[in-house]
């Protein structure tokens, strides 16, 4: 996970000294601690995905059902939403996270499984809102096919 690195304390010069292996924590990674957090559930005809937010909006984790291994339908079923939690559960564990709010995109089959395994997990469910867009007249149709 971290790179280790030798440091070497004593004469530089003579090249007498102990040599001490130190860890570092790879570029980019901030240790993070927080009680709640927001879920983001996008779940579509094709995929589920699952993104781990502090309040701020700033990503901490995500999962779907493409990086479990399923393919093609199976990526929308209400197992793999299940599946796709508990791998996201399972990676953010050391944050401490207590409670949630859930946000809900989609029309997908995967929703309420995903909230399911949000909630048997463990988690705190504060607030759950459905932000799936609804087109009010939006796009003009497309023309009738001829043939």
């Amino acid at each position: 996970m971290g790179k280790r690195r030798v440091i070497t304390i004593g004469d530089k010069e003579s090249g007498s000294g102990k040599k001490q292996s130190v860890s570092m924590a790879p570029k980019g990674t901030k240790r993070r601690n927080l009680t709640k957090g927001q879920i983001h559930i996008k779940s579509t005809y094709n995929n589920t995905i699952v993104t781990l937010t502090d309040l701020n909006g700033g990503v901490i984790s995500w999962s779907s059902a493409g990086l479990l291994g399923f393919k093609g339908a199976k990526k929308a079923t209400p197992y793999a939403a299940t599946n796709i939690v508990n791998s996201l559960l399972e990676k953010t564990k050391k944050v401490g996270l207590k409670e949630v709010e859930v946000f809900v995109k989609g029309i997908g089959s995967g929703r309420d499984s995903a909230i399911r395994a949000i909630a048997a997990n463990g988690l705190g469910i504060v607030s759950i809102s459905d932000t799936t867009s609804i087109p009010h007249n939006g796009c003009r149709p497309p023309k009738p096919r001829r043939v």
